[in-house]
């Protein structure tokens, strides 16, 4: 599949584009994104880490900041993270430390993987009812697990 271009500006010289980890041809969905500056996150704190980068998404598209999974596993997590295509500032990062035990980032540590996504605009109707479904309104554990 060909690759679409996003520019990146730097807002500052020290900054890293986002990159994907393997090659083009594994389909990777995440390009990691990169921590300006070191920090360091106490335990259940949560805060906004600079990536020192600005994007400019093409028209129809948007994008997600979402964990890194080997963060996640250590309890370093990110909220939030959407993307608009108009949106020309700084991408910040989200991170909470969900851990036991303060977390040190590096300046250029990989923090957050961003994921680029379709906008799928939609028309929002108000109904009185909606129809049935096996699953109804079973959700946060109705499949048992």
């Amino acid at each position: 599949m060909a690759a679409f271009p996003v520019k990146v500006k730097k807002l500052d010289s020290a900054a890293k584009l986002p990159a994907y980890a393997h090659p083009a041809e594994e389909g990777e969905l995440g390009a990691d994104l990169y921590a300006l500056c070191g920090d360091r996150l106490e335990v259940g704190q949560i805060k906004m880490i600079g990536t020192g980068i600005a994007l400019e998404l093409p028209a129809g598209y948007g994008a997600l900041v979402e964990d890194r999974s080997g963060l996640a596993a250590k309890g370093i997590c990110t909220l939030g993270g959407v993307i608009d295509c108009g949106y020309r500032g700084e991408i910040k990062v989200v991170m909470a430390n969900l851990s036991g035990q303060p977390y040190e980032l590096a300046a250029g540590d990989r923090i957050a993987q961003l994921r680029l996504t379709r906008c799928l605009p939609a028309t929002f109707t108000e109904v009185t009812e909606l129809s049935a479904s096996t699953r109804g309104a079973g959700g946060f554990g109705s499949t048992g697990r």
